[in-house]
């Protein structure tokens, strides 16, 4: 008797001895474990006593010992006497049972067979698969944005697979630096975007090519950008080729250009050998936004530069001698300049920008002169004077116009009566186009819409308040598409309204103004938005650090 005593307690403690071995080899809790092997034993049970019973199993998890129980809920009357007992047959086991309570009836130990031993087993290994999938998945999903390193696995149709010691990573061909050949059990250390969770467990996908893969690079070899002295304030990769980063200093006394290269550049350095000899260009960050686009078209030397900030363009003009290495090899050097500051930029040579100009200033003259009835001398006059359009000359002041040299006060009131006869015929014939092409007269009402837009949308299809006011701000102003392949130049989408000089801000405020004159939101509703737009920034501006930060990462 006291041997097979000694048996039975071998057994328990073989048991937990099996969920703690398994507990470590998967790095998942033991709690978990017993808990699985709890739901392989209640399988077998309801398998031998009958799946329709309520078959419950417990582990001590201090002595190892296995507790069968058929559990019976007490009831008034009885449904399904496989789980239910009456509360006069429950009393009869125990006085003080309420309806609702349990009555448990303990069962004998389960002597195991093949098939029963072989469904445990499955029940177990899947719940500690599952147990192991889940670790993976929170681990990783907390790490989303730093550098790991790990071991080439295998590669399978151009994508590697990691060995991360607690989990595997993937990183696919588009997100390996290009040319770049890894070997079999070689180190590889890698960024992480994103982990997902998949029917095949937890997937964690890995970058060599992103931007922020090498921004990390820089915060591990640079202390100064560890501890937040030095801010990456932005980066534009062309993986493989080149690169450029836009660095700014919160210490006036420290130089954020400096720092990163390192003593004899073996900052730097070390970056460049982790992408493969990538060569990359350390620019300071400026918050005046054209000093930081001149800063970032180096090594090319700059002459002048015109910002729009309504569409986000600037044009910049070089030298002859310097328009070549402004680009760069098939636009490299500007398309990274654009992608770093967030601008787009139009690169023209001084020449180019003299023969521009001529050719603006040829064409208002021919404007003037063909609206005004004017000789060529006049229509020169008032270009050169700076005057673009034919309100300007309508509505200016009428002493500017005479202070023209050679305008006398009699030949600018002349003109200013020619220039608002012209306007009135014009704008009689865009209402009539207007009125041709569909466009409801309810369109006037909203702020900020003229006739010439009316004629723009009419010929877009948009005829109706309900049809502006279902508009995004894109459709209006255009977008730029910026593409992630090598060499691909932004391509430029033009709105309904790109030939009129409105900002976005204006196109969403036109937008909003329509929604409110087609019912759709009251001017309460528009005040409420408007506010709760403002407060973001108010916020902003009160904690400079803190808004500086943010916008670095999002260049990022």
């Amino acid at each position: 008797m006291a041997q097979a005593n000694a048996g039975v307690s071998y057994n328990r403690l073989e048991l937990l001895q099996i969920a703690d071995a398994v507990a470590r080899e998967k790095s998942i809790d033991r709690t978990i474990v017993i808990q699985a092997m709890e739901d392989a034993i209640q399988k077998a049970a309801k398998s031998r006593y009958g799946g329709e019973n309520d078959i419950r199993c417990t582990i001590d998890t201090r002595t190892g010992e296995t507790r069968l129980m058929r559990v019976l809920t007490v009831v008034e009357t009885v449904e399904n006497d496989s789980t239910q007992i009456p509360l006069d047959e429950a009393r009869g086991r125990k006085q003080d049972v309420q309806i609702g309570d349990e009555i448990i009836e303990p069962l004998p130990p389960l002597d195991f067979g093949r098939v029963a031993a072989q469904n445990a087993k499955q029940v177990i290994v899947q719940k500690v698969r599952e147990a192991e999938r889940d670790r993976q998945f929170n681990e990783y999903k907390d790490r989303v944005g730093e550098i790991v390193n790990g071991t080439v696995k295998r590669a399978e149709y151009g994508n590697v697979i990691v060995d991360l010691g607690r989990g595997e990573g993937i990183i696919r061909r588009d997100e390996m630096i290009p040319r770049e050949n890894v070997k079999l059990g070689e180190r590889i250390r890698a960024y992480i975007y994103n982990v997902e969770r998949t029917q095949r467990g937890p997937q964690i996908f890995l970058s060599r090519s992103r931007p922020e893969f090498m921004a990390k690079l820089f915060a591990q070899e640079v202390p100064e950008i560890y501890d937040g002295i030095v801010q990456i304030k932005s980066v534009a990769r062309d993986p493989g080729s080149r690169a450029k980063i836009a660095v700014i200093s919160r210490d006036q006394s420290v130089d954020p250009v400096g720092a990163c290269v390192g003593m004899r550049g073996q900052r730097v350095q070390a970056v460049v050998a982790e992408l493969q000899g990538e060569k990359i260009d350390i620019i300071q960050g400026r918050p005046d936004a054209a000093e930081f686009i001149v800063n970032a078209l180096a090594p090319a030397e700059v002459s002048k530069v015109v910002l729009d900030e309504d569409t986000n363009r600037i044009e910049v003009v070089v030298p002859e001698s310097q328009l070549s290495l402004a680009i760069g090899r098939r636009g490299q050097n500007v398309r990274l300049a654009s992608l770093l500051t967030g601008w787009d930029i139009d690169i023209l040579t001084e020449q180019e920008e003299s023969e521009r100009r001529q050719k603006d200033l040829a064409e208002r003259s021919s404007l003037f002169m063909e609206a005004l009835d004017v000789d060529e001398y006049i229509g020169q006059l008032l270009a050169t004077e700076g005057f673009e359009t034919i309100e300007e000359v309508a509505y200016v002041d009428e002493g500017e116009l005479g202070r023209i040299e050679g305008f006398s006060d009699e030949l600018a009131a002349e003109l200013q009566s020619r220039a608002r006869e012209y306007i009135e015929r014009v704008e009689a014939e865009r209402d009539q186009k207007r009125r041709d092409l569909g466009v409801m007269d309810e369109m006037s009402q909203v702020p900020g819409v003229n006739t010439s837009m009316m004629v723009a949308l009419g010929e877009a299809g948009v005829k109706t308040v309900e049809d502006f006011a279902d508009l995004a701000t894109d459709d209006l102003v255009g977008w730029t598409e910026r593409k992630r392949e090598k060499d691909a130049e932004p391509v430029r989408h033009k709105g309904i309204l790109s030939a009129f000089d409105i900002s976005r801000h204006d196109a969403e405020e036109m937008i909003m103004q329509a929604r409110v004159v087609a019912g759709w939101i009251t001017e309460e509703d528009l005040a409420q938005m408007r506010a709760a737009k403002e407060e973001p920034a108010n916020e902003e501006n009160a904690q400079p650090a803190e808004a500086e930060q943010s916008s670095a990462g999002a260049a990022q």
